[in-house]
């Protein structure tokens, strides 16, 4: 008798922490109070879905517009359509494959250069070759152009000048005159988001700040609230994101002054110091002592440290004296990355006060890579941090994402969405995608 009364009371038991156990409620999709059926994306190569130095098929596929856009089709959204390359073209413009790692850990990376969709170079005179892609003719919800910068949107030549633009157009170079601005306008939407303003600062940080000038203030500025002006001339809502720090990106992050220097050390310990051709003032370089807080880029050939370079006073190690500094192309020194960290700053200044002005949604990029590269994340049990190829994030370039990192990136512009316009759009899981893809 006993034995069968601790039987209910057990099951008894049981059946009230079942009563009580917790329920996970998740929010059923809703559009809130936006319209979806036409979303488009206005950027420029993180758009596109460039990845690994070049725009191609698999990395446009996983965009994070297009994932965004999937998204979206649970709460009203319609066909997010992408231009594609097609299957026989697939590598479009080429890209760099990881083909294996040295004896020191380093990676070895090798060109695609098969398959590709380039149909001819256009000699422009003062600017150089053009190279021309195979024309894309159907529908557009993708506007992503790599290098376009907001100082190209109302530029009407623009469209002989950069290749990726050249291909959406029904035109052909040298003749284009449409601009950006008007031809994303061509057609009705209902919601956009934009991550132009980018590539203001970092084409400028990405050249050592030789090759390239930031898009002065002002200029950002104004042409930030006629694009803003324009896209919401009707009502259309949006989202519009920050730009990122340049020094979170592993570009600048993965050759040190101090690694390099190590280096050279263990072959030459009489090397005592590293040599650069540094802003001095205004815009004058002259060699000095490297410091920790100058940035050098992933593109530099570290092979070149302490080779022979002919000088007036003989032949002298490159990099190792004042007479054959690193030349400055390859190297963002300390008064360029704070120069270049004004700049972002106001702009996202404009970025953040026109958003709040329209009452649009804010995906904060600057705020979010700077805690990833301080901190790391860990999103669906997978850890990612900004690492050059073992974080995960960023792709072979050390600028663009891997599919892991758009999915991210996707993610965080739905939760804006969602937090500013009470929507319920699904996020992805993140565990879907895929970091550096490895031979």
């Amino acid at each position: 008798m006993k034995t069968f009364k601790l039987h209910i009371y057990i099951v008894a038991g049981l059946l009230l922490l079942g009563a009580c156990k917790p329920e996970i409620h998740t929010p059923k999709p809703s559009a809130g109070s936006v319209d979806f059926s036409r979303y488009i994306a206005l950027g420029n190569s993180l758009t596109a879905g460039y990845a690994d130095g070049g725009l191609y098929l698999a990395g446009q596929q996983v965009s994070y517009p297009s994932i965004i856009g999937k998204q979206m089709q649970s709460v009203g959204g319609g066909t997010f359509t992408q231009p594609l390359f097609s299957t026989a073209q697939a590598n479009g413009s080429g890209y760099l494959s990881l083909t294996g790692f040295n004896a020191d850990g380093t990676p070895i990376t090798t060109p695609v250069t098969t398959n590709l969709a380039v149909r001819g170079l256009l000699p422009v005179p003062g600017f150089g070759n053009v190279t021309l892609y195979t024309k894309y003719t159907g529908d557009i919800n993708n506007y992503g152009v790599p290098g376009i910068k907001l100082m190209h949107i109302t530029y009407a030549p623009y469209g002989n000048l950069n290749g990726y633009f050249e291909r959406l157009l029904p035109g052909n170079a040298p003749t284009n005159s449409t601009t950006y601005l008007n031809f994303v306008m061509s057609k009705p939407f209902t919601f956009f988001s934009n991550w132009l303003g980018n590539n203001d600062a970092l084409s400028y940080a990405t050249s050592g700040g030789a090759g390239d000038v930031l898009t002065d203030k002002n200029t950002f500025a104004a042409l930030y609230n006629v694009l803003i002006n324009t896209l919401t001339a009707k009502g259309q809502k949006g989202v519009v994101a920050t730009v990122p720090d340049v020094t979170s990106i592993p570009y600048f992050n993965t050759i040190t002054v101090s690694a390099i220097l190590a280096g050279v050390q263990k072959a030459n310990p009489n090397a005592k110091a590293l040599y650069i051709n540094a802003l001095v003032s205004g815009s004058t370089y002259a060699p000095r002592v490297a410091t920790p807080n100058d940035l050098i880029v992933l593109t530099f050939p570290t092979s070149k440290i302490g080779q022979p370079v002919a000088t007036p006073v003989g032949n002298l190690p490159y990099g190792l004296t004042p007479y054959t500094p690193i030349d400055n192309q390859y190297v963002l020194d300390e008064k360029e990355v704070a120069l270049t960290g004004d700049y972002v700053t106001s702009y996202n200044t404009t970025i953040k006060s026109v958003a709040a002005a329209k009452g649009l949604a804010v995906f904060d990029a600057y705020t979010f890579l700077q805690n990833i590269k301080l901190n790391g994340m860990v999103v669906d049990g997978v850890s990612v941090n900004s690492n050059y190829i073992s974080g995960g994030l960023f792709s072979l370039d050390g600028v663009h994402l891997t599919p892991r990192g758009y999915a991210i990136v996707a993610n965080e512009f739905i939760k804006a969405i969602n937090d500013k316009y009470n929507s319920s759009i699904p996020q992805v899981n993140i565990s879907d995608y895929n970091g550096v893809k490895f031979p």
